[in-house]
């Protein structure tokens, strides 16, 4: 069943691809990559996990409990580890990734 619920979780999920790939792509360009390391990977993981999320919710998966949980999850990391750097692109990664977190946890409610 198809609702507003979904049209906002999936909003805020195609928000969060879009934040974690500039923040993947510029953290690649960054002067210690090695210190970024951590964040390029949770960056695809999120998008990852985001883009199937949508695709669960336009096709109306028996399972969107769960991978939305699963996507809250992977998010609030995302978010977590993008907050510990002071790159603009990180910040605003964190704030894309910690909305989808909230829109994916109200799917799971």
């Amino acid at each position: 069943m198809y609702s507003q619920t979904y049209e906002q979780c999936i909003q805020a999920c195609l928000e969060c691809i879009e934040a974690c790939n500039i923040c993947y792509d510029a953290c690649l360009r960054e002067d210690d990559l090695k210190m970024m390391v951590d964040c390029i990977r949770m960056d695809r993981d999120c998008a990852d996990i985001c883009a199937f999320a949508t695709k669960s919710m336009q096709s109306n998966s028996p399972f969107i409990k769960q991978i939305c949980q699963l996507c809250a999850e992977i998010c609030e990391a995302c978010g977590n580890e993008c907050k510990k750097h002071q790159h603009e692109h990180c910040q605003k990664c964190a704030d894309a990734c910690f909305k989808c977190a909230d829109a994916c946890r109200q799917m799971v409610q």
